[in-house]
């Protein structure tokens, strides 16, 4: 309690907001003043009078934070904490492919760096990518759609629509199996399976449900279901389970664990506040180019 305290009395001091993604370890998802996935925290953020967004969650989460929020000071309590599938391309290799591929429109889901959705005409979350498409890219002939194989495999079932697509994915998702469902079912005959868009294809047929993370929390309100395996990042599963106190969750995979988003911990929100570390600075030039891709699905979104 006496590190919560300590938390809690820099954070007013600060004038700080606590931001925490849903697949943060429990104690930071419970001190944190907002809890969900990361467009809709820094949405979420940039609407508070705040002057420090301490942003638990990855790398090109704060970076989101802070285009949304140029003005206010944005720190990430782990430097170290990355995600793999935003590490699979950078904006080199993306101007290379647009270079392949001059008339394309370019869709890039929000899990890439500022200088990747520089590059991009177009974001998008797993929750709307297949209105994106829809709607924000319906005239264009061509879409390149960056970086993960797996949500764009998804879109294209959903739209109809092919995609050149690089070769990401998300390797937390990819490590549930499909034989996990088939044994969580076996288990758990009366249970419904909800899966995240970033699985492999092969999985996500299994599922009775495939969504977002915030759509899973609306979707486990909603059901009738009192048994759901679930299919993404573990970390959720505190906060369903804290939401939905009368219902059973049951992970689709001991292994569907992302060590990257496990290692912020209180301790280093408080080094965060004490320090003002490690703050996010986003080139000027390249946040405005990056936040009008995030603009245009914003106004999409409305």
């Amino acid at each position: 309690m006496d590190l919560i305290d300590k938390i809690l009395r820099l954070k007013k001091e600060r004038n700080a907001v606590i931001l925490a993604h849903n697949y943060q370890i429990p104690e930071v998802q419970d001190i944190a003043d907002f809890v969900g996935d990361s467009l809709g925290l820094s949405i979420q953020a940039a609407k508070t009078d705040a002057d420090v967004i301490v942003f638990c969650g990855v790398h090109f989460m704060a970076e989101t934070a802070k285009i949304l929020s140029p003005r206010k000071t944005v720190l990430l309590p782990e430097k170290a904490a990355g995600c793999p599938m935003a590490d699979m391309i950078n904006a080199d290799q993306l101007r290379a492919l647009k270079q392949e591929h001059p008339g394309a429109k370019v869709l890039c889901y929000v899990n890439t760096s500022a200088a990747v959705k520089a590059e991009c005409d177009l974001c998008c979350t797993s929750a709307n990518a297949v209105r994106m498409v829809r709607e924000g890219l319906k005239d264009a002939d061509e879409i390149i759609f960056i970086p993960d194989k797996y949500l764009a495999d998804y879109v294209s079932a959903q739209t109809g629509r092919s995609f050149i697509v690089w070769p990401g994915f998300c390797p937390t998702h990819a490590r549930i199996l499909p034989e996990n469902i088939l044994q969580e079912k076996e288990l758990h005959p009366e249970a419904v399976v909800i899966a995240h868009p970033e699985c492999p294809p092969e999985l996500r047929k299994l599922a009775d449900c495939v969504t977002s993370t915030e759509g899973m929390c609306r979707y486990v309100k909603e059901t009738k279901a009192k048994e759901i395996i679930v299919a993404t990042e573990r970390g959720i599963l505190h906060r369903l389970r804290k939401e939905n106190p009368d219902k059973v969750f049951y992970p689709a995979s001991k292994f569907a664990l992302c060590m990257n988003m496990k290692l912020i911990q209180l301790e280093k929100i408080l080094w965060a506040l004490e320090d003002m570390a490690y703050e996010i600075i986003v080139p000027e030039e390249i946040a405005d180019q990056a936040r009008a891709s995030i603009q245009r699905m914003l106004d999409f979104s409305e």
